[in-house]
């Protein structure tokens, strides 16, 4: 019990407490839709920046743009990017093991959030993400991980009030936490395999949906090191689609393709791929 309350772990209870103020503010669809895009431009800095940049590194960009996915992805409260990057880099090392951070063996609500709530993960592991922990300005965010969540909801209390701070802020926050977690929880136990990884990795439609691509699980723990989750036409990947819009202005490049031999669902595939 003492994983999930703690004086630590306080704000992130009182952010989804707060989430009552929607019943105290002015309601419109306005405000609604403000939440929703909120939640997707944040998941993609997720996906794009946490997941697929600084944890796997499978596309380039300059040092002015890898601190713009930094500042973006820390708006959504998941501490800093190179604290992310770390504990992802582990968890494909150690995929459903004793030792996974967040493996579906702890529990479905350790597996959710009591992974990021624990006391014992607070800590960044540099020696996993020395590649990125030689940026000063990375170093400067991961410490301070908390000024671009600030940021972020003093802007929008500027710029719309009260109102726009709960829908915009508030609400679209829990959300996005519990979207993101679903692929450490729900993505281990529902859904269809392709592939026969180590693990109980899953692919999943309607996750896919909901966090911009990263739903296609079992394929990216079948072959890690693509910039692309849905490896096929219909596997719909919208980070993906992002990226390559991205690419096309110059802002990132090469995007790493899902090579042809991983491809075919034949044999045991490797987490170190």
């Amino acid at each position: 019990m003492s994983t999930y309350f703690s004086v630590k772990t306080l704000p992130f209870w009182l952010l989804h407490i707060a989430c009552v103020a929607v019943f105290f503010v002015e309601f419109s669809w306005g405000y609604v839709a403000l939440a929703i895009g909120m939640y997707y431009l944040r998941m993609f800095f997720v996906t794009g920046g946490y997941h697929r940049y600084f944890s796997h590194k499978t596309y380039q960009t300059s040092r002015w743009f890898q601190f713009v996915l930094a500042f973006m992805a820390e708006t959504s409260s998941q501490k800093g990017a190179l604290w992310w990057a770390a504990h992802h880099r582990f968890h494909h090392k150690h995929s459903d093991e004793d030792i996974d951070l967040h493996s579906p063996n702890r529990g479905f609500w350790y597996a959710h959030i009591g992974w990021i709530l624990d006391s014992k993960n607070e800590e960044t592991e540099y020696k996993l993400i020395n590649d990125f922990a030689r940026f000063p300005e990375l170093m400067w965010l991961n410490r301070y991980w908390v000024v671009p969540p600030v940021l972020f909801a003093v802007t929008i209390f500027l710029l719309g009030g009260w109102a726009a701070l709960v829908w915009g802020f508030v609400v679209s926050t829990v959300l996005l936490w519990h979207g993101t977690f679903t692929i450490n929880s729900l993505s281990h136990r529902w859904g269809n395999r392709r592939y026969e990884t180590t693990d109980t990795s899953k692919n999943n439609f309607v996750l896919a949906l909901v966090t911009l691509g990263e739903g296609w699980h079992n394929n990216h723990h079948h072959y890690q090191a693509s910039t692309r989750n849905g490896f096929f036409w219909w596997e719909i990947d919208i980070t993906y689609y992002i990226l390559v819009v991205f690419s096309w202005l110059g802002l990132v490049k090469n995007l790493r393709p899902v090579p042809a031999h991983a491809l075919n669902p034949v044999g045991k595939s490797s987490q170190q791929d």
